[in-house]
């Protein structure tokens, strides 16, 4: 089967067509993953193995040294990330007196940080960085804050460098979540909140906690990491980008605001949207028969089987849209395909000069 595939040259802006030769039972998908039809239904299914040959985002399987080494990650992560560290953290990091610097200067920072808590991921960062936001850039090309969010999203894990006070790693990375109410079961490992001293606070281990249902997620406290951190630079330094860009950099760990159903389903649409331009009618009209027999589904999964929704507002419930369509990048463009950094550095440094001022506290 022969498939035109619309691909991007950066320094000329201008759409340049590629053909790529697949066999009629696998579907490559962006970021280089083999995609096998099934035999059974004679579709194709979202991958189901991440480069290093496990399950996406797979927790619990502990036959690894890697894979023991994230467990331990959130143990030590769920004991200290308590309401008062967190606190301690932004009152701290929030003065932004570490450094002056380019986000493009923080991009090549990264280089040098490397996310024990990811299970999918074992390459440099500004190569995810990069992979997440040429995958979003293909698919939704207007969306130009969308794909300078991608690329901006994980800069915070410069905590973890010497020059940023070299945090520990359970101090800022892995999967975020609420502090200040009760842990909901639905967070990875949560075994080892029992370790947590907030556990047996009464202020703090109640459903709503501090905070009353509905108050919007702008007025919680996460878990301390480079989501906030990153959110924190980028209001400070006064960005441009929209409200939906903010809300992703601080809540794209925030994997339990989304139930098992809905991210099935956006993995569902992710192959999709794998074809071609050959095929975009068709795609369209599969999404609108999709969306008219699981509307009710969505809804339900997003405001039941979604943890911690009931501390979401209407703003946060619009902005989620957006973080959906991010996350579905965020997991699956990881890969061994490496993105030729000075053939798409030009784009780039145009969103940054739209977005940001030259220099940015840190």
């Amino acid at each position: 089967m022969t498939i035109l595939v619309e691909h991007f040259v950066s320094d000329s802006r201008v759409d340049e067509k590629k053909v790529i030769e697949e066999r009629d039972d696998e579907l490559v998908l962006d970021g280089g993953f083999v995609v096998p039809k099934s035999k059974e239904t004679d579709a194709f299914d979202a991958p189901d193995m991440n480069f290093l040959g496990h399950s996406f985002r797979d927790y619990e399987n502990g036959e690894s040294e890697r894979q023991q080494g994230v467990e331990e990650f959130y143990r030590m992560q769920h004991i200290h990330q308590t309401y008062d560290f967190v606190k301690k953290m932004r009152k701290e990091y929030g003065k932004l007196n570490k450094m002056e610097m380019s986000i493009w200067e923080c991009c090549e920072l990264l280089n040098n940080v490397v996310d024990e808590s990811d299970p999918d991921l074992d390459e440099p960062q500004i190569q995810h960085l990069l992979q997440t936001a040429e995958a979003i850039r293909r698919d939704y090309p207007d969306e130009d804050w969308l794909h300078l969010t991608a690329l901006i999203h994980d800069l915070g894990k410069v905590l973890l460098l010497p020059e940023f006070g070299g945090l520990p790693q359970w101090a800022v990375v892995g999967d975020t979540f609420p502090v200040g109410c009760t842990f909901d079961s639905a967070n990875i490992h949560h075994k080892y909140f029992k370790g947590n001293p907030d556990i047996n606070n009464p202020k703090y281990n109640t459903k709503n906690g501090i905070y009353s249902e509905g108050c919007g997620l702008d007025n919680v406290l996460m878990s301390w990491g480079h989501d906030d951190y990153m959110y924190l630079v980028a209001k400070e330094n006064g960005t441009t980008l929209p409200h939906a860009g903010l809300f992703i950099i601080r809540y794209h760990s925030f994997y339990r605001t989304s139930s098992t159903i809905c991210y099935n389903i956006y993995t569902y649409l992710f192959v999709l949207y794998g074809f071609s331009k050959l095929i975009i009618h068709i795609r369209y009209l599969l999404l609108l028969l999709l969306s008219l027999t699981l509307k009710t589904k969505i809804h339900a999964a997003l405001h039941k089987a979604g943890a911690y929704t009931h501390l979401m507002n209407d703003e946060d419930r619009d902005d989620l849209k957006w973080l959906h369509v991010f996350n579905k990048y965020d997991l699956y463009s990881k890969s061994k395909v490496l993105v030729d950094v000075e053939q798409v550095k030009p784009y780039y440094i145009s969103l940054i000069n739209k977005y940001f001022p030259a220099k940015l506290k840190w």
